[in-house]
């Protein structure tokens, strides 16, 4: 897998340099490049060391996260997607946790905006990083340093195999805007994404490392997003996401989790060419 090898070069660092590296260097960072001991490896693994610009992108995070487990990214562009002119990849990172690629995410002209919410899990104090690969092959970054801390240790919050719920997808999409306009959409993924890093507390054994690790969205047959993820991506996978339906269709959302079991969901969209008539599909 591309992420997992990517991933396993990167943790080449120690945990005891991960340590030394946490702490900001300026009380707010909008830099797109402050330096950590990962992220000069990952810099060197993921982009050959291009250069790394700010701008394009815009990171918004928490700055002390109430839950490790769950904290909240969001991820903008400044311009929409264009045939001539788009985002073609976006790489979301954190330096300090076990698995620093939390996702590396393909958009296309038909996602209409490059703007991707999600949830992550944060391990220990670390810098976030959102970075964007543009069509031309320029690379725009912003980095935000967040307090939290345990993320990935903590266990899943229910039994997902007792009651079943493994595997249940919600798909939507919103009720604003008109052919031919970036529309909104929302999946939510029920999965108890297991890190492999949580213990027991009856057995004191670790539960083995389950997660969802890839999620593609279509509509009309055509590529939206396609997305490659780890377990530092919380339990119940979220990922809120912009389509561009230029005509009644159907969006689908396929998920493919570590043992390779496959899930699927998909809603028709009829809009109208008027966006006061607009409605979502039933």
């Amino acid at each position: 897998m591309f992420l997992r090898a990517l991933a396993c070069a990167a943790l080449a660092c120690s945990s005891a340099a991960f340590a030394a590296d946490s702490a900001p260097r300026t009380p707010a960072s909008d830099l797109p490049d402050p330096e950590t001991a990962i992220w000069k490896k990952l810099k060197s693994s993921l982009f050959e060391n291009r250069p790394v610009s700010s701008g394009a992108v815009e990171l918004t995070v928490p700055a002390r996260a109430e839950d490790g487990a769950v904290v909240p990214v969001a991820i903008r562009a400044k311009s929409l997607q264009r045939s001539e002119h788009y985002i073609r990849r976006l790489y979301l990172i954190v330096d300090n946790n076990p698995s620093p690629i939390a996702a590396v995410i393909d958009l296309t002209a038909e996602s209409g905006r490059a703007d991707i919410e999600t949830r992550i899990r944060v391990e220990q104090y670390s810098y976030v990083r959102a970075v964007a690969e543009l069509s031309d092959g320029t690379l725009w970054a912003q980095a935000r340093f967040v307090k939290a801390s345990g993320g990935c240790s903590a266990p899943a919050g229910g039994d997902f195999a007792a009651v079943g719920r493994t595997g249940r997808m919600r798909l939507a999409v919103g009720g604003e805007g008109a052919y031919g306009e970036p529309v909104a959409a929302q999946l939510l993924v029920s999965h108890p994404n297991h890190s492999g890093l949580a213990m027991d507390q009856l057995t004191r054994l670790y539960t083995p490392a389950y997660f969802v690790r890839s999620v593609k969205v279509s509509y009309g047959g055509k590529p939206v997003l396609a997305a490659e993820v780890d377990f530092s991506i919380s339990e119940n996978p979220y990922f809120r996401f912009y389509f561009v339906p230029h005509g009644p269709g159907e969006l689908k959302a396929e998920v493919t989790d570590t043992k390779d079991l496959k899930f699927e969901t998909a809603v028709a969209v009829r809009r109208s060419a008027s966006r006061a008539q607009d409605r979502p599909a039933p």
